[in-house]
């Protein structure tokens, strides 16, 4: 929902409202139909519709060529769904925690996912 309104296909309610669905569509100038539909079951149905919104894993499951059927993109700064690291407050200046982020935010992590993910990961550090 948040991509379509950010390309300006619908307008929300709220344009920040990351569990928004088709109830929250406030104007629907180009009247597109739309279904939720599970993910997973994507790949099976994609030639069924004229526009899929799908995530970068489950676009590499079905075989898609991000590059070449991708018509517009998530931006990356300020996306609700960047990956985070979460721990209980308790433990957020444990030595295991910095461990861990600066494990992640490292560069063999980016060059392993840039491996598995080609350009079609966006690497938001």
């Amino acid at each position: 929902m948040l991509l379509l309104d950010s390309l300006g296909l619908i307008k929300l309610k709220d344009p920040n409202n990351i569990l928004a669905s088709p109830l929250d569509i406030i104007e629907n100038p180009k009247k597109l139909k739309i279904r939720e539909l599970d993910a997973g079951i994507l790949g099976r149905v994609i030639n069924d519709f004229d526009i899929v919104i799908v995530n970068t894993n489950w676009a590499l499951t079905t075989g898609l060529n991000l590059h070449k059927n991708a018509i517009a993109w998530e931006k990356i700064d300020d996306n609700p769904y960047n990956n985070i690291i979460v721990v209980r407050t308790i433990d957020k200046d444990e030595l295991w925690v910095k461990k861990l982020v600066d494990a992640y935010n490292s560069e063999p992590v980016r060059t392993k996912i840039k491996e598995i993910f080609g350009t079609a990961a966006q690497i938001s550090w």
